[in-house]
């Protein structure tokens, strides 16, 4: 299976063709940055698929990651995700930011608890925990410091990947057992929004936004002009 991934969510825009019969990733790319993702993603694509010898008449599938992460980024890789589906008459997958954090920590050690952490800002997190064998444990949600400390310390020292794994482990309570390791990401790993995409279903529909919450920019019914 040939899979071309696709990530905006939080603050890369990033991209690589994984062959799955040749066993690797082919090529990537992956440019830090925080906005801009709209004008860097398209010639980035342009440039991985050139680079990796295949059209994308050759393509399996498409992957790309579906959030939580940044309103703006989602919509943007989700976008270009489909369109290129629909142009090639391939296939398009969704994945979770919080999986694909937390796929890299799972492979190497499947039996301790892994929790993957996105910063929601104003002191909430985008979290999942996932336990033995990757199985999910609490759900992906919105949660406030209190309930994200709560659900990871209930389990054995848990692992803490993604971009505010930093954040909870620095308001950790001494009372509790330490977290076994912290890893501090501001993006995903191309390579395994690629391997996951190989792995999902290919039935699952077009890739939707999960946001887990509602915009902070809402109309202003206050404002609104009455109609007659």
């Amino acid at each position: 299976m040939r899979v071309l991934a696709i990530d905006t969510a939080l603050e890369a825009c990033a991209a690589a063709v994984l062959d799955t019969v040749r066993g690797e990733i082919v090529s990537r790319e992956s440019k830090p940055m925080a906005r801009g993702h709209a004008e860097a993603l398209m010639p980035l694509v342009k440039r991985v698929m050139e680079r990796s010898g295949y059209s994308f008449s050759d393509l399996n599938r498409i992957a790309v990651t579906v959030g939580p992460g940044s309103f703006t980024g989602l919509r943007v890789g989700i976008a270009a995700a489909r369109g290129l589906a629909l142009a090639s008459g391939k296939p398009a997958v969704g994945l979770s930011t919080l999986a694909v954090f937390a796929a890299s920590l799972v492979a190497e050690d499947d039996t301790s608890p892994v929790v993957a952490l996105v910063d929601a800002r104003h002191e909430h997190v985008y979290m999942q925990v996932l336990g033995p064998r990757g199985r999910t444990l609490v759900t992906p949600r919105l949660a406030n410091l209190r309930d994200a400390l709560r659900a990871s310390t209930t389990s054995r020292a848990p692992r803490l990947v993604g971009n505010a794994a930093a954040w909870l482990a620095a308001n950790w309570p001494a009372r509790e057992r330490r977290a076994a390791s912290v890893d501090q990401r501001a993006a995903p790993e191309i390579d395994w929004v690629a391997k996951l995409g190989a792995a999902a279903p290919g039935d699952a529909g077009p890739p939707r936004p999960l946001y887990l919450r509602a915009p902070d920019a809402q109309p202003q019914d206050a404002a609104q002009i009455a109609r007659r």
